[in-house]
């Protein structure tokens, strides 16, 4: 009878962990997790932020397919709203081509960890000549890495990206030059009650995200106000039935060093469905 017992205990972990632990990740940064082969992803996402008189809203449709059980690539197609005080633009943004790469797996009873590298490119499609610019007017592209550990109670992810960007072209934008910027990220997940397989699931999430970005150039000449840090506190949460889940949160700025005269970040907010095929 003890033998059946532990027999259905590790039946039951090993489904869970299949078909629910596996695929969480933070809000605010990317986790190593990788959709399984020729899975398809239906991805839809609303993100919001605020920095003095300028607000931005965008829209996201994002299509994710498993190349392998350890490698998935996507694009995402955004609609976006940004305000200036009284200028407001409304278009579509500029579209992102993402992959993700699991290089290193370690699994035990209701335990795994793992590690990826990620490359996201974006394109200069977005209106860059709105008022306010509905694009960046450049082609920029994204490095990343990131680890997870994942138990059935706690959760704990860490990342580092770089992101390179673009010159600007144009009779108006000539030698336009927006600076790189490092992104770090800690993350960590609770899970407070036990899980049940298809059972609706809930992971709490905090989370401490930072930027610093370089400064600007313009004809090889560096801009005063570009650049410098910000720091982020983020508290979301990731709820899962099945194959759906929902992803929502808000980063709330704790520190900031910006170079020169620039408007510090209020909020930024994010909600997401995910649907797997």
């Amino acid at each position: 009878m003890k033998s059946f017992q532990l027999f259905l205990a590790v039946g039951t972990l090993s489904l869970f962990w299949c078909g629910v632990a596996s695929a969480h990740d933070p809000v605010f940064s990317p986790g190593p997790h990788v959709l399984y082969k020729e899975g398809v992803e239906v991805h839809v996402g609303a993100h919001s932020e605020k920095a003095g008189q300028e607000k931005e809203t965008e829209l996201g449709l994002e299509l994710t397919y498993g190349l392998t059980g350890d490698w998935a690539a996507g694009i995402e197609l955004p609609y976006a709203s940004v305000e200036d005080g009284a200028d407001k633009s409304n278009g579509i943004g500029d579209l992102r081509l993402f992959t993700k790469y699991r290089f290193w797996r370690k699994d035990s009873l209701g335990r795994q960890e793992s590690a990826a590298v990620l490359l996201n490119v974006m394109s200069a499609n977005g209106d860059d000549q709105a008022n306010p610019p509905l694009g960046s007017g450049t082609t920029d592209a994204l490095l990343g890495f990131t680890y997870g550990y994942e138990s059935l109670t706690w959760y704990r992810w860490t990342s580092i990206r770089y992101r390179h960007n673009g010159e600007k072209s144009g009779e108006d934008s000539s030698g336009l030059r927006r600076g790189d910027r490092w992104l770090v990220d800690l993350a960590l997940g609770y899970r407070p009650t036990f899980p049940v397989y298809l059972k609706p699931d809930t992971v709490w999430i905090l989370e401490l995200n930072g930027e610093k970005g370089q400064r600007a150039e313009l004809n090889g000449s560096t801009l005063a106000n570009t650049g410098g840090s910000e720091w982020f506190i983020s508290p979301g949460i990731f709820w899962t039935q099945r194959n759906f889940a929902v992803k929502a949160g808000v980063q709330l700025p704790i520190a900031s060093d910006l170079n020169g005269n620039q408007a510090e970040s209020d909020y930024r907010a994010k909600l997401e469905f995910e649907w797997h095929l």
